[in-house]
């Protein structure tokens, strides 16, 4: 017993220090749109970035609704778990079981951001396994708010939307800072299938997705039920200055 207690104490710096090595030393280098402020500050313009997305520069905070609604959707123990969730986990596998097919993955959201920073790579067991050493790395080099700003960073939000602020003025002309409840549920559920569901298609079903998230934090106390009736947006003055290629630049106006 004392010699497996002794290799199980000597491999976690081992591995740690291998991780160290083998990590970036910054998760993203990937370029970001240029933005044109006035004083107030209002977003005048932007330009896309030259791989072809709307990347606005990465925040340090984030709007505590949004991080209310994230967690609740995607991670509801992710201030307590050290990376992964084996709750989650075994979730996962009884549900993939009963069905047949893979249908959730159990991943929290810092094995998202080790998976969405090595580029979305085609999902396999080595890949997840590269996932789990990277979130269980992550959680040692990062505090919990700065892994959650990394994620709503760069996470996809549909199209060629990325990140959170980049999303809150596309779909709704405003920063995020200034979004509703039902603005910020909306955002929450569309990284998990940005594909497949975002403001511009599929509304029905991305507004059932948003009302089952709305419903759990109304249980919770968090706000009344009329939300529910808001839709997936209004008709706020969205970023259609935003030009759909790398040569321009588009103004408000």
């Amino acid at each position: 017993m004392e010699k497996a207690s002794c290799r199980s104490f000597c491999f976690l710096p081992g591995w740690w220090i291998v991780m160290t090595i083998v990590m970036p030393s910054r998760l993203f280098n990937d370029p970001y749109s240029t933005l044109l402020y006035s004083s107030d500050p209002m977003l005048l313009g932007a330009r896309i970035a030259p791989d072809g997305q709307w990347r606005f520069p990465a925040t340090d905070t984030l709007p505590n609704k949004f991080v209310t609604c994230l967690i609740a959707f995607e991670d509801k123990r992710f201030f307590y778990h050290p990376g992964i969730d084996p709750a989650a986990v075994i979730r996962a596998f009884k549900q993939n079981f009963s069905s047949g097919r893979t249908v959730s993955g159990g991943s929290t959201l810092t094995m998202q951001l080790a998976r969405i920073s090595r580029g979305n790579r085609p999902r396999n067991w080595f890949e997840k396994l590269v996932e789990v050493n990277r979130a269980l790395y992550l959680e040692t080099r990062y505090r919990k708010k700065t892994l959650l700003a990394l994620y709503a960073s760069h996470a996809p939000f549909g199209g060629n939307v990325v990140g959170i602020e980049t999303a809150a003025w596309r779909y709704f002309g405003r920063s995020a800072d200034q979004l509703s409840w039902a603005e910020c549920a909306t955002l929450a559920v569309l990284p998990n299938t940005p594909a497949l569901i975002h403001p511009g298609r599929n509304r029905t079903q991305l507004k059932e997705k948003r009302d089952r998230l709305l419903l759990a934090l109304k249980n919770k106390g968090y706000w009344t039920r009329q939300i529910l009736s808001w839709p997936v947006w209004r008709n706020y003055r969205m970023l259609h200055y935003l030009c759909p290629t790398k040569h321009h630049t588009c103004w408000n106006g």
